[in-house]
């Protein structure tokens, strides 16, 4: 009798409100006893935090460019020049912002959130996740693979899913590419986005709104240690050109 694969996921329960400053990895192992092979995933909100990716909207001064799209939007021109000064390229600005951010991703305003930060105040993406995430791995005692987490549209579908903005110590991609299917097949272009697999179903765990648990393991995972990434390259993309024209 063969053994199935199996795999667990384990709620991070009792973390602080984290704060500027705070050791992320060392809250963790201060709660959860984590093993080689682990994959620790984290709500990219803590990670900035931790960071003091905290903004008041007081301190941006809305330019000509912020100040007509907010008009155009109904969006307050402090926040729309927030999402601009996060951006790398703008792809619409009606009727939301749908942008790059300086790292890559794609998303509605540059993926700033207003919640659980306090009234006239945004918190900003971590400015560079997947450094983020090789940093907090370094600081972990055990070999796990770290992932960044964040809430994000999909085209064509309605709802958001969890999706992975940083990560290290994993590959962002499995290639099926050569492998065989049951008839023999070779598979030509199956490229397997593990890490936003990985983190839609620790969403799935965290939970939203006030009483979401920011941190997730995920354990029994065999995952390539590199390769990839989910960010489209702009060679191979064929929507945005289109988008833009």
């Amino acid at each position: 009798m063969s053994a199935s694969a199996s795999l667990q996921g384990y709620l991070i329960e009792g973390l602080p409100v984290i704060k500027e400053g705070d050791d992320i990895a060392g809250q963790v192992q201060s709660l959860f006893e984590l093993h080689d092979g682990d994959v620790l995933c984290l709500a990219s909100t803590i990670v900035a935090k931790s960071e003091g990716r905290v903004r008041d909207l007081d301190g941006y001064r809305p330019g000509a460019r912020a100040q007509k799209i907010a008009k155009d939007i109904g969006k307050d021109p402090r926040f729309v020049q927030a999402v601009l000064d996060e951006s790398a390229e703008v792809l619409l600005e009606r009727p939301f912002l749908l942008v790059v951010t300086m790292f890559g991703h794609i998303c509605v305003n540059a993926g700033i959130d207003q919640s659980n930060v306090g009234d006239g105040r945004i918190l900003l993406l971590p400015k560079d996740p997947s450094a983020s995430a090789k940093a907090i791995r370094s600081r972990l005692d055990k070999d796990c693979a770290v992932i960044i987490t964040d809430t994000c549209g999909r085209p064509f579908r309605c709802g958001v899913a969890g999706v992975a903005v940083g990560w290290a110590g994993i590959g962002a991609l499995r290639d099926w590419r050569g492998e065989r299917d049951m008839y023999g097949k070779a598979l030509e272009i199956t490229l397997e986005a593990i890490v936003d697999e990985i983190a839609s179903a620790a969403n799935m765990l965290m939970g939203e709104a006030g009483g979401g648990t920011p941190a997730v393991v995920f354990r029994g995972l065999q995952y390539p240690r590199s390769g990839g990434s989910v960010f489209m390259p702009k060679d191979k993309d064929v929507i945005l050109p289109h988008l833009k024209s």
